[in-house]
């Protein structure tokens, strides 16, 4: 059993950063692949990013390639989520997610935490 918390989400402006946390507790967090996706007012659940349970292996959602970064702590069992260069158009609730395997569907996590706003103001 994995529970995810995520934080970080707030207000910003066009250009802008955050980055966001995404805390699970449960020891085997480490042994989970980690996603992230987001989910914008009247539309589907999208995927943004994944990384392997070591951390080496990253895959992005195009539309954020080059301005988004994944990364994990295992030993603080934490997933970061750092955004630069932020758009209006990437306003969404953002979710972290844990699979068993490397995925950019949801249909392959198990987990979900509840959702951190970003809004990205012009």
């Amino acid at each position: 059993q994995v529970q995810l918390v995520e934080s970080g989400g707030g207000l910003v402006q066009a250009g802008g950063s955050l980055r966001l946390s995404c805390a699970a507790s449960g020891r085997t967090f480490s042994t989970y692949a980690m996603g992230w996706f987001r989910q914008a007012p009247g539309k589907e659940r999208e995927f943004v990013a994944v990384i392997n349970w070591t951390g080496i292996n990253t895959y992005y959602a195009d539309s954020v390639k080059g301005r988004f970064t994944i990364s994990r702590d295992n030993a603080k069992n934490t997933v970061y989520l750092q955004m630069n260069s932020l758009k209006p158009e990437d306003t969404a609730v953002y979710y972290c997610a844990a699979s068993p395997v490397i995925a950019t569907r949801s249909r392959e996590y198990d987990y979900w935490g509840q959702g951190t706003q970003v809004t990205v103001s012009s």
